[in-house]
């Protein structure tokens, strides 16, 4: 593994996870997410905006970018570390495309993505924790954190790789990282619920 794989891994992840579909496909309805809502550039905030249907499909577009950046550097490099960099750097390009002056969204569909071929067991656990959090509380950062909480112990547990282990906690501290402003919601008692008019 040279340098120059690292590098090319890394910036073709960053730029396929920088296409900003909630954006573009909210757009096309005259709807900038950046000016609406949360502010945020992500399918949860397009929920609030827009129609379920567009929710659900920028959902599965957002997951696929983390889970393409992974398995195309694996394909081409059959190296787990980078394959893992891959992934990190996709969710990276998400939270701060550079089309949209480094303002995205904050990564949990991309990770699912990325996780979904390095760990799918892992990730359908955890994605059952985050539906089961969600149904209980109706609100969808508790969901995303619990999830993400959730993701490095299940990867070890189940016996992931160790580069996707160590992926799983860098993953899980920068969506932490992302979602600061909503654990401080949280704290306060006024984090928006479901169905919540904003």
């Amino acid at each position: 593994m040279t340098a120059a794989d690292v590098a090319l891994v890394v910036l073709a992840g960053f730029l396929l996870g920088s296409i900003p579909f909630p954006y573009l496909l909210t757009r096309r309805r005259g709807i900038d997410l950046r000016t609406v809502g949360s502010g945020n550039v992500g399918a949860a905030n397009v929920l609030r905006v827009s129609s379920p249907a567009t929710a659900i499909t920028v959902l599965a577009l957002d997951a696929t970018k983390g889970g393409l950046a992974v398995w195309l550097a694996d394909a081409l490099t059959r190296h787990s570390t980078l394959a893992v960099c891959a992934g990190l750097a996709a969710i990276a390009g998400h939270v701060y495309p550079p089309w949209l002056g480094f303002r995205g969204g904050k990564g949990m569909a991309t990770t699912a993505g990325m996780f979904a071929v390095l760990a799918p067991a892992a990730t359908a656990l955890s994605a059952v924790l985050f539906l089961l959090l969600i149904l209980g509380t109706r609100i969808v950062s508790v969901g995303s954190l619990g999830a993400m909480l959730a993701l490095p112990p299940l990867t070890a547990w189940l016996g992931a790789a160790p580069p996707v282990v160590m992926g799983a906690c860098a993953a899980a501290v920068f969506v932490a990282f992302r979602h600061r402003t909503n654990m401080r919601r949280l704290w306060l008692g006024t984090e928006r619920r479901l169905g919540q008019r904003l």
